[in-house]
């Protein structure tokens, strides 16, 4: 997604643990995980605009994120099947020598088809769910699991690009 921005960047894997909190929002939790990836990694390298994102699936007050397995993966999606649920992605943007930081968030609902347990396997068929927050990628045959979305596509995606776009349009010049 960032290179069709055009931007030239390095990926630098962040070692901040992540946090559970069940005293902050999901919407917080997100924006000060982002925010402790973005930090450890500006540490490093204090001369270089950071940028972190940290995404969750949440429904009902019950956070989604990564599944250890595929039988969590399988159980996830069953509890999502036919429902509302919503994404959430934080991100952090730190330049730490001139001491520029943005932390913002944003939020999209999705709407899941109702499926079998047998819809489900082939889905899981399909898709390597380890790595996706909710055990599912709207990118990856999201049509056979999503039925509507409502806001930011990218955002589903882990990234949300219109809102990270105008940030980084009024990013101060160093």
């Amino acid at each position: 997604m960032l290179q069709q921005m055009k931007l030239d960047f390095e990926i630098v894997p962040s070692d901040a643990p992540e946090v559970f909190d069940d005293y902050l929002s999901p919407l917080e939790l997100c924006q000060l995980n982002a925010h402790r990836k973005a930090r450890a990694v500006a540490k490093k390298i204090p001369d270089a605009l950071v940028l972190a994102a940290d995404t969750l699936v949440f429904v009902d007050h019950q956070i989604f994120g990564k599944p250890p397995d595929l039988a969590q993966a399988k159980r996830m999606l069953l509890q999502l099947q036919g429902r509302t649920h919503q994404v959430v992605t934080g991100v952090s943007l730190i330049h730490l020598r001139p001491h520029h930081e943005r932390i913002f968030a944003a939020s999209t609902d999705v709407v899941f088809r109702s499926l079998t347990p047998e819809q489900i396997d082939e889905y899981l068929a399909k898709v390597n769910p380890l790595d996706k927050a909710g055990a599912y990628a709207i990118q990856e045959h999201g049509e056979l699991v999503i039925s509507e979305i409502s806001g930011s596509f990218s955002n589903v995606v882990g990234l949300p690009m219109e809102q990270l776009q105008s940030e980084l349009e009024s990013w101060p010049a160093d």
